[in-house]
């Protein structure tokens, strides 16, 4: 209360001047009583503990549940308590509604929300204020703030039938049954037999205690590397669908990625220069081929989940000095917007180096008549892509 100090100054002139010792009397309760709120206030925020527990990973589409938790720890009851949680805008599946809690002795109150992950991206949950005071209003209030967690959303991952993405590596062609060749002295289990397996290739012992044909299935003697290129140079799409087209290249590496890992087996990278705001700059971000399921949750998707677009920093200026860190034989899938004379010097220059491109155009312009016939007269491949569909039909 702001006229609660005048008006006890007031009125302690006026007992001073009247001489009423009634009056001092209400001046020394109304004093004891304003310090003794003063003081509960005070203690009563020192006791409460917060917690706040959701899953800090989630995928785009997801709904995370967010438990709210506080504990008065203390002995004095809390007469009134009032929550605000800061929710940023992309994960907000309704407006947070402020809450008005009192809380006993010991007392703990829980209360659960959810975030709906809609867009990918690196967030921020709060932070959460509350507030509290006093019944009689007399006190200002004591405030206390929780600390924001972070919050990472995943790219949507779309499932790929067929890749189709080439190599130059002497030990491997693809597409074709099996695309690796395999050591015969590193057994790694067996699979069922399918129309066209080798008779050699039968393990009579399983067959026998499984009363059905089973083959061997052996370690490969080498993998394919693969390292995916991203484009986020604020230049490389369309500018009328500047967003969207980011937003689908960003799908389609997190599509490729987990489709190279996760079903193929094989190992996966990623180079990008972007805008990561972690770091808060500008970052060159080279993950190398790797075959992990932790490389691609934490290594790749994580990166996609992070990066923004950036000025000055065009894909055909790093992708030669990208290729030197990789094995030769690689695939290099580069994912831009536009074609360019830079960037089929770069592709070129990818080949002579002994790596295998392969071009994902997202919301393609026309090819400009200097360029049509260009990839096809190099050998590269290229996928165009506008909707996700697309990339759901890839072959």
């Amino acid at each position: 209360m702001k006229d609660f100090m005048p008006f006890m100054l007031a009125l302690f002139v006026l007992a001073i001047v009247l001489r009423v010792s009634f009056f001092f009397t209400i001046v020394y309760f109304l004093v004891a009583t304003y310090i003794l709120v003063r003081l509960w206030s005070r203690r009563a925020v020192s006791s409460l503990r917060v917690g706040r527990e959701f899953n800090e990973r989630a995928f785009t589409g997801d709904e995370v549940p967010v438990h709210l938790t506080v504990h008065n720890t203390g002995l004095l009851p809390v007469p009134w308590l009032e929550l605000a949680e800061s929710i940023p805008l992309p994960l907000q599946s309704g407006r947070f509604q402020r809450q008005a809690v009192s809380l006993g002795a010991r007392e703990q109150w829980r209360h659960t929300y959810h975030l709906s992950c809609r867009r990918r991206g690196y967030y921020h949950v709060g932070p959460l204020t509350l507030q509290t005071g006093d019944l009689l209003g007399l006190d200002a209030g004591s405030r206390l703030s929780v600390e924001p967690s972070p919050m990472l959303v995943y790219p949507r991952v779309v499932p790929l039938t067929d890749l189709g993405i080439p190599t130059r590596s002497p030990l491997v062609a693809l597409p074709a049954k099996s695309p690796l060749f395999e050591d015969p002295s590193r057994l790694m289990g067996v699979r069922e037999y399918r129309r066209g397996d080798s008779p050699r290739r039968i393990h009579w012992p399983a067959t026998a205690r499984t009363g059905s044909l089973v083959v061997k299935q052996y370690q490969p003697a080498i993998a394919r590397d693969t390292m995916i290129c991203l484009d986020m140079h604020d230049e490389g799409y369309t500018p009328r669908r500047l967003y969207e087209a980011t937003e689908l290249a960003i799908v389609a590496a997190a599509s490729i990625a987990s489709h190279i890992v996760l079903r193929e087996g094989l190992a996966v990278g990623l180079a990008t220069e972007a805008f990561d705001p972690v770091a808060e700059q500008r970052r060159h971000i080279s993950l190398p081929p790797r075959t992990e399921r932790a490389h691609l949750m934490a290594g790749v998707l994580e990166t996609l989940a992070r990066v923004q677009l950036t000025p000055d920093a065009p894909i055909a200026s790093w992708l030669r000095a990208e290729s030197a860190r990789i094995s030769w034989g690689a695939t290099m899938v580069v994912i831009t917007g536009r074609e360019s004379e830079a960037l089929y010097e770069a592709l070129l220059g990818l080949q002579r180096g002994g790596r295998s491109p392969a071009l994902v155009l997202i919301h393609p312009d026309p090819t400009p008549p200097a360029l049509q016939g260009r990839a096809e007269a190099l050998g590269i491949r290229v996928h165009r892509v506008r909707i996700e569909r697309d990339l759901e039909t890839w072959r």
